[in-house]
């Protein structure tokens, strides 16, 4: 095998990343339905974990449309057009998450039920887009990347993720995604984080991950 071989990445890591958006927009109805409007504390933590869902969902497209889309554009000339066509499913995405983004400020501010079936409603609207868009990247998108990408560059998504996220529990995406993962890709995970952020997620950010998920989730 070549050294070159050798450096190619294995991109199924970016399947734990989807089902993060799958099950959490997914869950919708039922979570947010559960909700009493007038039960203060549980709409700013389930406002608080779908405003970070979304805030990551942003910069996830955003580091695709800078690192992974040229690249394969580019190294991969016989399939640029399906490659384009698929980057430009992000458009239709950012317009459904964009309509989220303002109907969960509005239940965020009035829990009434009305808001909380219009919000439901949306982000379920923003799961069903997304998810055609998340089958044919996996089935086609993570095999070219697989192919004509190297592990270094595969490695910048989620670098520029976390030094671009906009959003305040980078540690909620943290375990979100580590959920979902399998122990090699766990183990893979803690072997390439720089050993400040290794340093937070074991003292600071999995404790809190599992007290806010736990709460979520009760």
């Amino acid at each position: 095998m070549s050294a070159a071989a050798l450096t190619r990445p294995d991109t199924t890591d970016m399947v734990a990343v989807h089902r993060v958006f799958r099950e959490s927009l997914g869950i919708a109805p039922q979570l947010i339905g559960s909700v009493p409007g007038d039960d203060v504390e549980r709409v700013a933590a389930v406002a608080g974990y779908y405003s970070e869902i979304l805030a990551f969902l942003h910069v996830h497209h955003e580091g695709e449309d800078a690192l992974l889309w040229p690249r394969l554009a580019q190294r991969c000339p016989a399939d640029a057009d399906l490659i384009r066509r698929i980057a430009g499913q992000h458009e239709g995405v950012l317009t459904a998450l964009q309509t989220a983004e303002t109907h969960l400020d509005a239940w965020r501010a009035e829990p009434t039920m009305d808001n909380a079936a219009t919000l439901a409603s949306a982000l379920i609207t923003l799961a069903v887009g997304l998810g055609a868009h998340l089958d044919e990247e996996e089935r086609v998108i993570l095999p070219l990347a697989a192919d004509h990408l190297t592990s270094e560059e595969w490695g910048q998504l989620p670098a520029h993720a976390m030094q671009n996220f906009r959003g305040e529990r980078i540690w909620l995406v943290m375990g979100l995604i580590r959920e979902q993962m399998t122990d090699a890709q766990r183990a893979a995970m803690d072997a390439h984080m720089p050993p400040p952020v290794r340093e937070f997620w074991v003292n600071a950010g999995e404790p809190q991950f599992a007290r806010f998920i736990a709460e979520i989730r009760r």
